[in-house]
């Protein structure tokens, strides 16, 4: 593929400011300079570096954040900053998207991909991926609370009761919660409804894929293959 048309693909820009991009001696393929927009090169393996900053090269591009409280998963956000802001603009341009959402005040896992069958199984309530919290209670939890969230509890608007897939106390007013189903505000009203109230939820999980803990907040990582196949395993069950 020639040079301006890989890093068109990546989120550089248009056709020219691409290729004035290479005619600036801008970019580096390899470790090498390049200022010849037209050269073909194989993507495979192929690292660009802008302005000495290494890209390689992907063909769909698959991330984790690990979001901060205070931030919307929209493009357009309305009433606080967008993740989207967190993310490098090539990015960005490219055209990633949130798999799923959280809410603003909802930390920690976040996925974001332009692979539109990747965001459809993960989002999509027939594939029943496993989604893991850690909730922080308003009130104390008891055997009681654990047991009436397995059972299912019944939600307003909701024809049939949500049973948490796991549910483990993890302290005197903390939850580790695994849910499939992906509903509006789903922990939130499980718990209202559970006769508690959630005063801090932190995603840590999805399917058997855990939010890395060297993954700062605010900071985002590319998903390599290892990554990918474990979100397609069950969670853990310790």
């Amino acid at each position: 593929m020639q040079l301006y048309r890989v890093l068109q693909s990546q989120g550089f820009g248009s056709r020219k400011a691409c290729r004035e991009l290479v005619r600036a001696r801008r970019v580096s393929v390899n470790g090498e300079p390049c200022a010849e927009p037209d050269r073909d090169f194989a993507e495979t393996g192929l690292v660009l570096s802008v302005d000495g900053q290494d890209w390689p090269w992907r063909e769909k591009a698959y991330l984790v954040m690990n979001k901060p409280a205070g931030y919307e998963c929209s493009r357009q956000a309305r009433d606080h900053p967008s993740v989207f802001g967190l993310l490098p603009p090539p990015l960005v341009a490219r055209g990633v998207q949130c798999v799923g959402r959280l809410d603003q005040d909802t930390t920690g896992l976040l996925l974001l991909s332009d692979d539109g069958d990747f965001i459809h199984h993960h989002t999509s309530p027939r594939r029943q991926v496993a989604k893991t919290y850690r909730v922080t209670c308003k009130h104390a939890v008891d055997d009681e609370t654990v047991d009436k969230l397995l059972a299912g509890v019944l939600l307003r608007d909701e024809t049939a009761p949500l049973a948490a897939r796991r549910c483990i106390r993890r302290g005197d007013r903390q939850l580790e919660l695994t849910i499939s189903e992906g509903k509006y505000h789903q922990v939130k009203r499980m718990l209202a409804a559970a006769g508690n109230r959630v005063e801090g939820l932190h995603r840590i999980a999805v399917g058997g894929y855990t939010l890395p803990a060297t993954l700062p907040m605010g900071g985002w990582q590319w998903l390599e293959a290892a990554a990918l196949e474990m979100l397609r395993s069950p969670p853990a069950t310790v």
